[in-house]
């Protein structure tokens, strides 16, 4: 049997071994396959970095173009479109060619979603968040 005096006093530990056999047979068999929650890390993981938060939350806004994000996130064309190229890849965003421009927008409301819940989590009340 193990010792508990070492997570007596840590509030996440049970102080005592048990397993509920009905508890875990239930959600074993709600959990999603861990292929699926692998892609999910995945899709999660492309959520992880600034830049693209930024552009997510640009295009929440607006369907624009790789020209105009650049000035609006203050970066260099190619950095904007290798993250577009990453996001589009992913089925994040997608894009539209008006004559020579191309022009990105979310894939669908589920992105936006995603952002919203993510801005609500963190408390946060940016101007931007009734946009998106």
């Amino acid at each position: 049997m193990p010792k508990t005096s070492s997570c007596e006093n840590d509030p996440d530990n049970c102080l005592t071994q048990c397993i509920h056999p009905a508890a875990i047979r239930a959600v074993r068999a709600a959990l999603p396959a861990r292929s699926l929650l692998a892609e999910l890390a995945e899709f999660y993981k492309l959520f992880g970095d600034g830049t693209r938060l930024r552009i997510l939350a640009a295009l929440s806004i607006a369907e624009l173009c790789v020209c105009d994000l650049s000035t609006l996130l203050d970066m260099k064309q190619p950095a904007v479109s290798h993250q577009l190229r990453t996001l589009k890849q992913a089925r994040i965003v997608k894009a539209r060619r008006e004559g020579k421009v191309i022009y990105y927008s979310l894939t669908d409301e589920h992105i936006r979603h995603v952002l919203r819940v993510g801005m609500e989590h963190l408390g946060e009340q940016y101007e931007t968040t009734e946009a998106l």
